[in-house]
């Protein structure tokens, strides 16, 4: 949807620098962009560019205002500046509502007649629907789920019994929610299933990515609260909790009862062991193994960095001999510590 360069200024409340009169068709990177595109600079090794772009406008900071040769919106976070523009230049499509011929929903559901229900989707026994929802094609919704206002379902999603879904969710394809936890007791050398009589909960504009599990609680409810964003391809164990608009990369596994708190950032295939918590405002680094409770705000790291094969093959066999290493490391201090300090013998033997 093509805007003037002053009616994007004005939306995401950046500073104009040119004609405000400029129409604006679409966006581009800053080395391709040309007439009617608009781009931005955020990272400094780009800057470069700046000199010779031929986009129609670049959004950027105050201090690369004056190397721009084209016109301007300066805004504190280019990036962000950037993102909202899109939003307003490639709106989300809209739906008519309704419910398709080939779906299939049960008499006692409840669909608002301003959401939309896709074809071969089926909708269960007392769920409930809210205005502006969209079920894509294939959905899966059990029964007694709840799906809140403006939510998306993109096609093939999953939602099993009793599942809460807040306003404004994005659901993309293939997400599961609310299968049973892996709960399991030994019983004399076989495993019993422990019944998941929990639910699981999303709060409002939580965006759940392609093939991500969530299951549902054993007793207590699993909890993704408001603004969480969580990519493909992520395991959330049962009866955990994440905070408030914390993020969580592709690949991460996260097993029960965990506790994360608000506005963390967990890296991609991280691995979180269950019945911990994590603080708020803790970033974890990818491919970290997080055995034990983080208390504090901060940056956390584990595992180890590529290496070239043959010092790797090296390192690995002599981590065999750390525990040997080490005590005769601790042999050593001990016997320079005998020389610093030698010991005296005081007193007199008895006869």
């Amino acid at each position: 949807m093509a805007q003037t360069l002053g009616q994007i200024a004005q939306a995401i409340r950046a500073d104009l620098h040119g004609d405000p009169s400029c129409i604006i068709t679409g966006v581009a990177p800053i080395s391709g962009a040309g007439d009617g595109q608009l781009t931005f600079l955020a990272n400094r090794r780009y800057a470069r560019l700046l000199e010779t772009t031929r986009a129609a406008a670049v959004i950027l900071t105050a201090a690369d205002l004056e190397s721009c040769p084209v016109p301007a919106l300066v805004a504190a976070d280019p990036y962000v500046a950037y993102v909202k523009a899109v939003g307003l230049l490639h709106p989300e499509p809209g739906f008519i509502p309704g419910i398709h011929p080939r779906a299939a929903v049960s008499a006692s559901a409840s669909v608002d007649p301003r959401a939309y229900v896709g074809a071969n989707a089926v909708i269960g026994e007392h769920s409930r629907v809210a205005a502006g929802v969209f079920i894509g094609p294939g959905c899966a919704i059990g029964e007694d789920v709840t799906v809140g206002a403006d939510s998306k379902l993109v096609a093939n999603v999953t939602l099993c019994r009793a599942v809460t879904v807040g306003e404004r969710v994005i659901l993309h394809p293939g997400s599961i929610i609310g299968a049973d936890g892996f709960g399991l007791v030994n019983d004399g050398g076989t495993w019993l299933k422990i019944p998941q009589l929990g639910r699981v909960v999303l709060g409002n504009d939580v965006e759940i990515g392609a093939n991500t599990t969530i299951d549902r609680g054993a007793l207590e409810d699993t909890v993704i609260e408001e603004g969480v964003k969580i990519d493909n391809l992520v395991q959330i164990g049962h009866n955990t909790r994440v905070g408030a608009h914390t993020a969580i990369a592709g690949g991460a596994v996260i097993a029960g009862s965990v506790h994360i708190g608000r506005r963390c950032m967990i890296g991609g295939a991280t691995a979180i062991s269950g019945h911990i918590e994590i603080a708020d405002d803790v970033i974890i680094t990818g491919m970290s193994g997080v055995p034990n409770s983080i208390r504090e705000s901060g940056t956390y790291s584990g595992g180890v960095p590529t290496l070239d094969n043959h010092t790797w093959r090296r390192n690995v066999a002599r981590m065999k001999h750390l525990d040997e290493l080490a005590r005769k490391v601790q042999r050593l201090e001990a016997a320079l510590e005998e020389q610093r300090h030698p010991r005296t013998d005081i007193g007199t033997k008895s006869k």
